[in-house]
């Protein structure tokens, strides 16, 4: 495959756990945990795809596609994010601010995998 995808998560765990999933299937694997220069995280490393957490430090994740949806270059991005609170709002949330697949968590390994390759499917 080789494609790269930009994991943005404060959680360590989830991170190990992501990362250690998504190389074995032969993706490169970034990542970033802060929400403030998330976005410039993105333009920077040009990933083929985003992993983006809801609740990060200094910035939410929905600011952030937002911005990522606005911005050129971006706007067509596939990203899935991820959120602890999969209430019937927070899917909402995700949709209107432009979420290509929207996750709760916990999640199982097999879930990222399968919605990871669906994304880059396109």
């Amino acid at each position: 495959m080789g494609k790269t995808v930009l994991v943005i998560e404060d959680e360590p765990n989830i991170i190990e756990a992501i990362g250690f999933i998504l190389s074995r299937d032969g993706w490169r694997v970034a990542t970033h945990s802060n929400g403030v220069d998330a976005v410039e995280a993105v333009r920077r490393r040009d990933p083929d795809l985003v992993i983006l957490d809801v609740m990060l430090p200094g910035r939410s994740g929905y600011d952030i596609l937002r911005d990522l949806r606005a911005g050129e270059g971006t706007a067509d991005l596939p990203v899935l994010l991820l959120t602890a609170r999969g209430q019937t709002k927070d899917r909402e949330m995700a949709e209107s601010y432009g979420a290509s697949r929207f996750m709760t968590k916990p999640f199982s390994n097999a879930e990222v995998l399968e919605a990871v390759r669906d994304l880059a499917r396109g």
